[in-house]
Protein backbone atom coordinates (compact mmCIF):
# COMPACT_ATOMS: atom_id res chain seq x y z
CA UNK A 1 0.00 0.00 0.00
CA UNK A 2 3.02 2.54 1.09
CA UNK A 3 4.23 1.90 -2.51
CA UNK A 4 1.10 2.55 -4.31
CA UNK A 5 0.25 5.81 -2.44
CA UNK A 6 4.27 7.04 -3.01
CA UNK A 7 4.83 5.74 -6.41
CA UNK A 8 5.14 9.49 -8.21
CA UNK A 9 6.50 11.48 -5.12
CA UNK A 10 8.97 13.08 -6.39
CA UNK A 11 7.43 13.58 -9.59
CA UNK A 12 4.64 15.28 -8.11
CA UNK A 13 7.41 17.45 -6.20
CA UNK A 14 8.10 18.43 -9.72
CA UNK A 15 5.04 19.18 -11.22
CA UNK A 16 4.21 21.16 -7.93
CA UNK A 17 7.21 23.44 -8.34
CA UNK A 18 6.75 23.88 -12.32
CA UNK A 19 3.35 24.35 -12.10
CA UNK A 20 2.84 26.69 -9.38
CA UNK A 21 2.11 29.90 -11.84
CA UNK A 22 -0.38 27.56 -13.50
CA UNK A 23 -1.99 26.41 -10.79
CA UNK A 24 -2.52 30.10 -9.51
CA UNK A 25 -3.84 31.53 -12.66
CA UNK A 26 -6.18 27.98 -13.43
CA UNK A 27 -7.41 28.11 -10.10
CA UNK A 28 -9.86 30.96 -10.47
CA UNK A 29 -11.37 29.21 -13.66
CA UNK A 30 -13.78 26.79 -13.66
CA UNK A 31 -11.19 23.59 -14.91
CA UNK A 32 -9.41 21.21 -12.69
CA UNK A 33 -5.68 22.15 -12.09
CA UNK A 34 -3.04 19.24 -12.09
CA UNK A 35 -3.22 19.41 -8.00
CA UNK A 36 -6.97 18.84 -8.26
CA UNK A 37 -6.71 15.76 -10.20
CA UNK A 38 -3.99 14.28 -8.29
CA UNK A 39 -5.58 14.75 -4.82
CA UNK A 40 -8.85 13.27 -6.85
CA UNK A 41 -7.33 10.17 -8.59
CA UNK A 42 -5.20 9.22 -4.73
CA UNK A 43 -8.52 9.72 -3.60
CA UNK A 44 -10.83 7.23 -5.54
CA UNK A 45 -7.85 5.23 -6.67
CA UNK A 46 -7.77 4.46 -1.94
CA UNK A 47 -11.35 4.63 -1.85
CA UNK A 48 -11.82 1.52 -4.22
CA UNK A 49 -8.34 -0.43 -3.28
CA UNK A 50 -9.75 -0.21 0.38
CA UNK A 51 -13.82 -1.14 -0.80
CA UNK A 52 -11.63 -4.19 -2.79
CA UNK A 53 -9.90 -5.28 0.31
CA UNK A 54 -13.21 -5.35 2.41
CA UNK A 55 -15.03 -7.44 -0.52
CA UNK A 56 -12.70 -10.06 -0.84
CA UNK A 57 -12.46 -10.28 3.09
CA UNK A 58 -16.48 -10.59 3.38
CA UNK A 59 -17.10 -12.82 0.65
CA UNK A 60 -14.41 -15.07 2.74
CA UNK A 61 -16.18 -15.00 5.84
CA UNK A 62 -19.82 -15.14 4.31
CA UNK A 63 -19.27 -17.78 2.43
CA UNK A 64 -17.27 -19.81 5.22
CA UNK A 65 -20.49 -19.28 7.27
CA UNK A 66 -22.82 -20.42 4.86
CA UNK A 67 -21.18 -23.33 2.67
CA UNK A 68 -23.09 -25.87 4.48
CA UNK A 69 -26.43 -24.19 3.55
CA UNK A 70 -24.98 -24.32 -0.18
CA UNK A 71 -23.63 -27.88 -0.10
CA UNK A 72 -27.00 -29.16 1.39
CA UNK A 73 -29.73 -27.01 -0.23
CA UNK A 74 -30.88 -27.60 -3.82
CA UNK A 75 -29.18 -24.71 -4.86
CA UNK A 76 -26.93 -24.20 -8.17
CA UNK A 77 -22.95 -23.01 -8.74
CA UNK A 78 -25.05 -20.44 -11.14
CA UNK A 79 -27.51 -19.35 -8.17
CA UNK A 80 -24.75 -18.80 -5.21
CA UNK A 81 -22.63 -16.44 -7.74
CA UNK A 82 -25.10 -14.88 -9.65
CA UNK A 83 -28.14 -14.26 -7.56
CA UNK A 84 -26.36 -14.02 -4.29
CA UNK A 85 -22.39 -13.18 -4.04
CA UNK A 86 -23.00 -10.08 -7.24
CA UNK A 87 -25.95 -8.68 -5.05
CA UNK A 88 -24.09 -9.29 -1.61
CA UNK A 89 -20.88 -7.52 -2.28
CA UNK A 90 -22.49 -4.20 -3.29
CA UNK A 91 -25.28 -4.32 -0.75
CA UNK A 92 -22.35 -5.28 2.53
CA UNK A 93 -19.90 -1.93 0.55
CA UNK A 94 -22.74 0.20 0.79
CA UNK A 95 -23.37 0.19 4.52
CA UNK A 96 -19.32 1.25 4.86
CA UNK A 97 -18.83 3.50 1.81
CA UNK A 98 -18.87 6.49 4.41
CA UNK A 99 -16.26 4.44 6.45
CA UNK A 100 -14.29 3.56 3.59
CA UNK A 101 -13.85 7.20 3.02
CA UNK A 102 -12.99 8.33 5.97
CA UNK A 103 -10.52 5.48 5.78
CA UNK A 104 -9.00 6.27 2.27
CA UNK A 105 -8.66 10.10 2.94
CA UNK A 106 -6.90 9.79 5.78
CA UNK A 107 -4.71 7.10 4.39
CA UNK A 108 -3.54 9.27 1.69
CA UNK A 109 -3.65 12.22 3.01
CA UNK A 110 -1.41 11.33 5.82
CA UNK A 111 1.14 10.19 3.51
CA UNK A 112 1.20 13.16 1.64
CA UNK A 113 1.26 15.05 4.60
CA UNK A 114 5.06 13.17 5.66
CA UNK A 115 6.09 13.64 2.16
CA UNK A 116 5.81 17.13 2.96
CA UNK A 117 3.38 17.32 -0.13
CA UNK A 118 0.60 19.43 2.09
CA UNK A 119 2.83 21.74 2.98
CA UNK A 120 4.55 22.85 -0.53
CA UNK A 121 0.85 22.63 -1.50
CA UNK A 122 -0.20 25.53 0.85
CA UNK A 123 3.51 27.07 0.51
CA UNK A 124 2.76 27.44 -3.13
CA UNK A 125 0.09 29.69 -1.89
CA UNK A 126 -2.68 27.88 -1.94
CA UNK A 127 -5.33 28.28 1.11
CA UNK A 128 -6.50 25.09 2.85
CA UNK A 129 -9.79 26.00 2.04
CA UNK A 130 -9.14 25.90 -1.89
CA UNK A 131 -7.37 22.74 -1.15
CA UNK A 132 -10.16 21.28 -0.07
CA UNK A 133 -11.97 21.20 -3.43
CA UNK A 134 -11.23 18.36 -4.96
CA UNK A 135 -11.64 16.49 -1.92
CA UNK A 136 -15.51 17.26 -1.93
CA UNK A 137 -15.64 16.74 -5.93
CA UNK A 138 -14.08 13.26 -5.13
CA UNK A 139 -16.49 12.61 -2.25
CA UNK A 140 -19.39 13.78 -4.10
CA UNK A 141 -18.97 11.62 -6.99
CA UNK A 142 -19.43 9.04 -4.08
CA UNK A 143 -21.89 10.07 -2.85
CA UNK A 144 -24.35 10.56 -5.99
CA UNK A 145 -23.21 7.19 -6.82
CA UNK A 146 -24.38 6.03 -3.39
CA UNK A 147 -27.49 8.23 -3.40
CA UNK A 148 -28.97 6.75 -6.48
CA UNK A 149 -27.88 3.11 -5.79
CA UNK A 150 -29.47 3.22 -2.40
CA UNK A 151 -32.66 4.53 -3.94
CA UNK A 152 -32.81 3.04 -6.58
CA UNK A 153 -30.03 0.52 -7.62
CA UNK A 154 -29.36 -1.68 -4.42
CA UNK A 155 -33.17 -2.63 -3.67
CA UNK A 156 -33.19 -4.01 -6.95
CA UNK A 157 -30.31 -6.18 -6.06
CA UNK A 158 -31.15 -6.86 -2.55
CA UNK A 159 -34.97 -8.74 -4.26
CA UNK A 160 -32.69 -11.36 -5.43
CA UNK A 161 -30.55 -11.77 -3.11
CA UNK A 162 -33.27 -11.79 -0.21
CA UNK A 163 -35.47 -13.91 -2.32
CA UNK A 164 -32.52 -16.31 -2.68
CA UNK A 165 -31.81 -16.36 1.43
CA UNK A 166 -35.33 -16.32 2.12
CA UNK A 167 -35.42 -19.76 -0.26
CA UNK A 168 -32.59 -21.64 0.80
CA UNK A 169 -30.72 -20.03 3.72
CA UNK A 170 -33.36 -18.32 6.51
CA UNK A 171 -36.11 -19.96 5.79
CA UNK A 172 -37.64 -18.44 8.76
CA UNK A 173 -37.60 -14.94 8.53
CA UNK A 174 -41.01 -14.47 7.65
CA UNK A 175 -42.60 -12.76 10.69
CA UNK A 176 -45.91 -11.82 8.98
CA UNK A 177 -48.85 -12.87 10.50
CA UNK A 178 -51.75 -15.50 9.91
CA UNK A 179 -54.00 -15.94 12.46
CA UNK A 180 -57.10 -13.66 13.36
CA UNK A 181 -55.56 -10.49 10.88
CA UNK A 182 -57.59 -7.74 10.89
CA UNK A 183 -56.69 -4.88 8.56
CA UNK A 184 -59.12 -2.19 5.86
CA UNK A 185 -58.57 -3.21 2.45
CA UNK A 186 -59.82 0.13 1.41
CA UNK A 187 -61.03 3.67 3.05
CA UNK A 188 -64.18 2.34 4.43
CA UNK A 189 -63.50 -1.67 3.86
CA UNK A 190 -62.12 -3.82 6.87
CA UNK A 191 -61.37 -7.37 5.88
CA UNK A 192 -60.92 -10.24 8.91
CA UNK A 193 -59.21 -13.67 7.90
CA UNK A 194 -59.37 -16.22 11.07
CA UNK A 195 -56.13 -18.20 9.68
CA UNK A 196 -54.41 -17.52 6.21
CA UNK A 197 -52.19 -20.92 4.60
CA UNK A 198 -49.45 -19.94 2.66
CA UNK A 199 -48.24 -22.86 0.75
CA UNK A 200 -51.95 -22.78 -1.06
CA UNK A 201 -52.96 -19.02 -0.67
CA UNK A 202 -56.29 -20.19 1.29
CA UNK A 203 -58.18 -17.89 3.73
CA UNK A 204 -60.32 -19.13 6.18
CA UNK A 205 -62.94 -17.80 7.40
CA UNK A 206 -62.88 -14.64 5.52
CA UNK A 207 -65.50 -11.63 6.43
CA UNK A 208 -65.58 -8.10 4.45
CA UNK A 209 -67.19 -5.34 6.21
CA UNK A 210 -68.34 -1.95 4.27
CA UNK A 211 -69.07 1.21 6.28
CA UNK A 212 -70.27 4.21 4.60
CA UNK A 213 -70.45 7.37 7.31
CA UNK A 214 -69.46 4.90 10.09
CA UNK A 215 -72.02 2.99 9.92
CA UNK A 216 -71.77 -0.74 8.62
CA UNK A 217 -73.67 -1.04 5.13
CA UNK A 218 -72.70 -4.87 4.24
CA UNK A 219 -71.40 -7.91 5.27
CA UNK A 220 -69.35 -10.76 2.76
CA UNK A 221 -68.40 -13.39 4.63
CA UNK A 222 -67.11 -17.11 3.06
CA UNK A 223 -65.89 -20.35 4.70
CA UNK A 224 -63.11 -20.08 2.38
CA UNK A 225 -60.94 -17.87 -0.24
CA UNK A 226 -58.54 -18.99 -2.03
CA UNK A 227 -56.47 -16.35 -4.28
CA UNK A 228 -56.73 -17.13 -8.16
CA UNK A 229 -53.86 -14.59 -9.33
CA UNK A 230 -53.74 -11.38 -11.27
CA UNK A 231 -55.74 -9.04 -10.43
CA UNK A 232 -56.76 -9.23 -7.21
CA UNK A 233 -59.06 -12.16 -8.40
CA UNK A 234 -60.98 -14.52 -5.03
CA UNK A 235 -62.93 -17.72 -5.09
CA UNK A 236 -64.95 -17.44 -2.11
CA UNK A 237 -66.54 -21.04 -1.19
CA UNK A 238 -70.07 -21.18 0.92
CA UNK A 239 -70.67 -17.32 0.89
CA UNK A 240 -73.32 -15.23 2.03
CA UNK A 241 -73.48 -11.61 1.72
CA UNK A 242 -76.00 -9.25 3.60
CA UNK A 243 -77.05 -5.59 3.66
CA UNK A 244 -77.86 -3.23 6.53
CA UNK A 245 -79.88 -0.02 6.89
CA UNK A 246 -79.02 1.75 10.10
CA UNK A 247 -79.83 -0.26 12.93
CA UNK A 248 -82.08 -2.69 11.14
CA UNK A 249 -80.55 -6.04 9.28
CA UNK A 250 -81.78 -6.23 5.56
CA UNK A 251 -82.81 -9.61 3.58
CA UNK A 252 -79.86 -12.02 2.77
CA UNK A 253 -79.01 -10.79 -0.63
CA UNK A 254 -77.39 -13.35 -2.06
CA UNK A 255 -75.51 -16.63 -1.16
CA UNK A 256 -73.99 -19.30 -2.80
CA UNK A 257 -71.33 -22.44 -3.16
CA UNK A 258 -68.50 -20.28 -5.30
CA UNK A 259 -68.10 -16.39 -6.13
CA UNK A 260 -65.41 -15.22 -7.83
CA UNK A 261 -64.54 -11.46 -7.36
CA UNK A 262 -62.14 -9.14 -6.70
CA UNK A 263 -60.91 -7.84 -3.26
CA UNK A 264 -58.08 -5.34 -2.57
CA UNK A 265 -55.75 -8.19 -0.91
CA UNK A 266 -53.12 -10.01 -1.77
CA UNK A 267 -51.26 -12.93 -0.86
CA UNK A 268 -48.37 -10.70 -0.09
CA UNK A 269 -50.80 -8.87 2.89
CA UNK A 270 -49.64 -11.56 4.60
CA UNK A 271 -46.24 -12.16 4.49
CA UNK A 272 -43.45 -9.74 6.25
CA UNK A 273 -39.87 -10.41 6.36
CA UNK A 274 -37.31 -8.80 8.51
CA UNK A 275 -35.90 -7.03 5.99
CA UNK A 276 -38.58 -6.77 3.80
CA UNK A 277 -38.26 -2.72 3.31
CA UNK A 278 -34.49 -3.22 1.69
CA UNK A 279 -36.17 -5.11 -1.45
CA UNK A 280 -38.27 -2.24 -2.33
CA UNK A 281 -36.98 0.94 -4.20
CA UNK A 282 -38.04 4.72 -2.67
CA UNK A 283 -41.00 5.34 -4.42
CA UNK A 284 -42.21 1.17 -4.23
CA UNK A 285 -41.52 2.03 -0.22
CA UNK A 286 -43.49 5.51 -0.25
CA UNK A 287 -46.31 3.58 -1.91
CA UNK A 288 -46.42 0.96 0.75
CA UNK A 289 -46.44 3.50 3.24
CA UNK A 290 -49.43 5.01 2.42
CA UNK A 291 -50.87 1.72 1.32
CA UNK A 292 -50.41 0.46 5.19
CA UNK A 293 -51.65 3.78 6.60
CA UNK A 294 -54.84 3.90 4.13
CA UNK A 295 -55.05 0.26 6.19
CA UNK A 296 -55.18 1.42 9.31
CA UNK A 297 -51.71 -0.08 10.22
CA UNK A 298 -49.72 2.70 11.58
CA UNK A 299 -46.40 0.64 12.33
CA UNK A 300 -44.93 1.96 9.04
CA UNK A 301 -41.98 3.85 11.18
CA UNK A 302 -39.63 1.18 10.11
CA UNK A 303 -40.35 1.98 6.73
CA UNK A 304 -39.89 5.80 6.87
CA UNK A 305 -36.80 5.37 8.93
CA UNK A 306 -35.40 3.37 5.79
CA UNK A 307 -36.37 6.38 3.34
CA UNK A 308 -34.40 8.71 5.66
CA UNK A 309 -31.48 6.74 6.23
CA UNK A 310 -30.69 5.92 2.42
CA UNK A 311 -30.29 9.91 1.95
CA UNK A 312 -28.47 10.59 5.49
CA UNK A 313 -25.98 7.83 4.54
CA UNK A 314 -24.32 9.04 0.97
CA UNK A 315 -24.20 12.42 2.96
CA UNK A 316 -21.98 11.17 6.24
CA UNK A 317 -19.08 10.71 2.78
CA UNK A 318 -19.03 14.06 2.44
CA UNK A 319 -18.88 14.86 6.28
CA UNK A 320 -16.38 12.07 7.21
CA UNK A 321 -14.10 13.31 4.17
CA UNK A 322 -14.20 16.60 6.28
CA UNK A 323 -12.95 15.33 9.30
CA UNK A 324 -10.46 12.94 7.56
CA UNK A 325 -8.98 16.07 5.63
CA UNK A 326 -8.56 17.59 9.00
CA UNK A 327 -7.05 15.04 11.14
CA UNK A 328 -4.91 13.87 8.34
CA UNK A 329 -3.34 17.35 7.03
CA UNK A 330 -1.07 18.02 9.68
CA UNK A 331 2.17 15.88 10.24
CA UNK A 332 2.36 14.76 13.64
CA UNK A 333 4.45 12.06 15.45
CA UNK A 334 3.14 8.52 15.27
CA UNK A 335 2.62 9.30 11.47
CA UNK A 336 -0.34 7.04 9.63
CA UNK A 337 -0.60 5.00 12.28
CA UNK A 338 -1.37 7.74 14.94
CA UNK A 339 -3.87 9.57 11.97
CA UNK A 340 -5.61 6.22 11.34
CA UNK A 341 -6.56 4.86 14.75
CA UNK A 342 -8.00 8.74 14.94
CA UNK A 343 -9.74 8.19 12.18
CA UNK A 344 -10.83 4.06 13.12
CA UNK A 345 -12.11 5.62 16.29
CA UNK A 346 -13.92 8.26 14.83
CA UNK A 347 -15.62 6.07 12.71
CA UNK A 348 -16.53 3.52 15.46
CA UNK A 349 -18.08 6.38 17.22
CA UNK A 350 -20.02 7.41 13.71
CA UNK A 351 -21.17 3.91 13.57
CA UNK A 352 -22.41 3.30 16.86
CA UNK A 353 -24.18 6.53 17.04
CA UNK A 354 -25.66 5.66 13.71
CA UNK A 355 -27.38 2.36 14.95
CA UNK A 356 -28.29 4.16 18.33
CA UNK A 357 -30.00 6.87 17.06
CA UNK A 358 -31.75 4.53 14.22
CA UNK A 359 -33.18 2.65 17.27
CA UNK A 360 -33.91 5.57 19.39
CA UNK A 361 -35.61 7.47 15.37
CA UNK A 362 -38.43 3.91 16.18
CA UNK A 363 -39.84 5.37 19.79
CA UNK A 364 -43.41 6.67 18.29
CA UNK A 365 -42.95 10.68 20.01
CA UNK A 366 -39.67 11.26 18.24
CA UNK A 367 -39.64 12.36 14.55
CA UNK A 368 -37.55 9.66 12.05
CA UNK A 369 -36.09 12.61 10.22
CA UNK A 370 -34.18 13.72 13.31
CA UNK A 371 -33.55 10.90 14.65
CA UNK A 372 -31.89 9.33 11.27
CA UNK A 373 -30.19 12.84 10.60
CA UNK A 374 -28.82 12.68 14.17
CA UNK A 375 -24.93 11.63 13.96
CA UNK A 376 -24.68 14.12 10.57
CA UNK A 377 -25.40 16.80 12.55
CA UNK A 378 -23.01 16.01 15.25
CA UNK A 379 -20.75 14.73 13.17
CA UNK A 380 -20.63 18.18 10.87
CA UNK A 381 -20.16 20.73 14.05
CA UNK A 382 -16.65 18.35 15.03
CA UNK A 383 -15.82 18.65 10.95
CA UNK A 384 -16.29 22.25 11.60
CA UNK A 385 -14.65 21.86 14.97
CA UNK A 386 -11.49 20.25 13.82
CA UNK A 387 -11.29 21.90 10.27
CA UNK A 388 -10.99 25.61 11.90
CA UNK A 389 -7.75 23.79 14.14
CA UNK A 390 -6.58 21.97 10.71
CA UNK A 391 -2.98 22.47 9.58
CA UNK A 392 -2.74 26.02 7.23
Amino acid sequence: MDAFLSRSNFYFRYILLAHIPLFRTVQKGKMLTIIDKYIIKKYLSTFFFTALIFSLVATTIDFSEKVERFITEPCTKKQIIFDYYLTFLPWINSLLWPLFSLIAVIFFTSRMAYNAEIISILGAGVSFRRMLRPFILAASLITLLLLVSNHFILPNGNKIRLNFEHKYIDKTSDRGRTDNVHLFIGADTKAYVKYFRKYDTVATDLRIEQFKNSELVSIIEANSAKWLGEPNRWRLTDYQIRTFNGLDESLLIAYGKDLDTTLRLRPDDFVRYNNQKEMMTSPELNRFISQEKDRGLEATKNYEIEIFRRTADPFSVLILTLIGVAVAARKVRGGMGFHLAIGIGLGAIFVFLSKFSTTFALNQSFSPIFGVWIPNILFFGIALVLLSKAQK
